[in-house]
């Protein structure tokens, strides 16, 4: 015999409902200035390098098909080169690693540093101080500093020229809400006019054929 599952709704309303709240708090400016920076850099043949940890780095790796597929964007991230991010985290230590890899890849003034995070890093708490370094290299270069971060944004929303912050209305949950709706505003912005050059595959798929 089955146990009874939870009563109709229950968790998945609530954690429903909260989604919808902060979605309806984002804010739009905020989010069409990040990708107006972002159509910025990349019209000025800057680079694209999407950093993320943990869940982040999961979503830093789709986040670079993305804007390259979708955007025409030539864009990396650290974290899909396992070998050379171990070596230096084994090597040099994990504070520098990302901040090293960037300045292995000549980060530049015309370059852009995209942030994932749900803190933002903070050298204080001592939490995510590879993001920290990577945006203090960023700023010494003159690259462009974005992020979508969670909580109050740490230091990326500090130092950034654009940031989207997901707010924490709900503290008990706020990795997954913040990383849940990373991906959705990422997936906004490979959508967004300013940025998109070729459509997904399933719209082309969708759309008849015209028959002669």
């Amino acid at each position: 015999m089955s146990r009874a599952g939870p009563a109709a709704g229950g968790f998945a309303d609530a954690y429903l409902a909260e989604t919808q709240a902060i979605i309806a708090s984002l804010d739009r400016e905020d989010v069409e200035r990040l990708a107006a920076c972002l159509a910025r850099v990349r019209d000025g043949g800057g680079r694209l390098f999407v950093l993320g940890v943990g869940g982040s780095a999961g979503h830093a790796s789709h986040a670079v098909n993305d804007f390259r597929k979708l955007c025409g964007f030539e864009a990396y991230a650290p974290t899909d080169n396992v070998s050379e991010l171990t070596a230096r985290v084994n090597d040099e230590g994990w504070d520098t690693s990302f901040a090293a890899w960037l300045a292995a890849s000549r980060l530049g003034a015309r370059d852009a540093v995209l942030v994932l995070s749900v803190g933002g890093g903070s050298r204080h708490a001592g939490i995510s101080v590879n993001l920290v370094r990577a945006v203090e290299l960023a700023r010494e270069v003159g690259a462009s500093v974005l992020g979508i971060v969670g909580r109050d944004g740490g230091h990326t929303r500090a130092a950034a020229d654009a940031s989207v912050l997901v707010p924490a209305l709900f503290p008990e949950r706020v990795t997954p809400h913040t990383e849940g709706l990373c991906a959705v505003i990422w997936h906004l912005l490979v959508s967004h006019p300013l940025l998109q050059r070729s459509p997904a595959r399933w719209e082309v798929a969708a759309t008849p054929v015209a028959r002669s």
